[in-house]
């Protein structure tokens, strides 16, 4: 079997050219290191919403809830890391605004190497990119530990966001109900829907939706299951309900997103 390997995307890359790929709440079996140098966005990441522009450096760590809506004139580069990788690596997600110089030049020239890398396809081409990327593991390292980015502890809404965001990416996508969540956590489900809108602007069912979406979304594009199958494995009780899911939430049914 074929080793996952390293690999340089740019953001078009990255989304495929369909931008639910980003922008519904979800998570990936993989890292992500995400530089942007160019347009503006927003950003969903470790249960917080909030802006996003040039110089912004994203570390998304495998197994972690996040959604990008990118603005028309965003440009930059994802690093897919895989998730078993020997790296030493950040293990919580982290916003990074990169206002020195210097430091937006180190990563910037760490990844023009990794794409002459993936551009000349020379022997040994991975063990380069694996170097380059233990490169920018110290480069993230640094930038965290700068008190410039030594961030205030949240608060507790805050905080309640961030772990039922984490729980939700933790979970099979069928993963339950938002009430089932919110016991786990140990609070009522009126107190996590309140805390998880006003850190992401959106309800805790909302982003249940979207993760179940995402998933469907993709397996249809990218599998030959049948909606059927597919709705059992989503853990919807009828293929009609997964198809009127499907209808309300994207605008389109799964016979027409396939």
């Amino acid at each position: 079997m074929q080793q996952p390997q390293i690999q340089l995307l740019t953001l078009a890359q990255l989304s495929a050219g369909q931008e639910w790929r980003l922008s519904l709440a979800h998570d990936r079996d993989h890292h992500l290191l995400i530089w942007i140098t160019r347009g503006q966005g927003r950003l969903l990441l470790d249960g917080q919403r909030r802006g996003l522009g040039a110089y912004n450096a994203l570390w998304i760590p495998a197994r972690s809830l996040f959604a990008m809506e990118l603005g028309f004139q965003c440009v930059g580069h994802a690093v897919v890391i895989p998730e078993n990788t020997k790296l030493r690596l950040p293990d919580i997600p982290r916003q990074l605004r990169i206002r020195e110089v210097q430091a937006q030049a180190e990563l910037s020239a760490l990844i023009e190497l990794a794409q002459r890398e993936l551009h000349q396809g020379r022997p040994l081409q991975q063990d380069a990119l694996e170097a380059q990327a233990a490169l920018m593991s110290v480069w993230l390292h640094r930038q965290i530990m700068s008190e410039e980015h030594i961030t205030a502890r949240p608060n507790a809404g805050a905080r309640l966001s961030a772990r039922f965001c984490a729980l939700l990416a933790q979970r099979h996508p069928k993963g339950g109900s938002m009430a089932d969540h919110a016991a786990e956590l140990g609070v009522t489900p009126t107190h996590l829907t309140r805390a998880v809108k006003a850190a992401t602007g959106k309800s805790a069912a909302d982003l249940l939706s979207e993760r179940s979406c995402h998933a469907a979304r993709r397996l249809l594009g990218e599998t030959d299951q049948t909606a059927a199958e597919i709705a059992a494995y989503l853990g919807f009780g009828s293929a009609a309900y997964f198809t009127r899911f499907m209808q309300q939430h994207s605008g389109l049914p799964p016979s027409k997103l396939r």
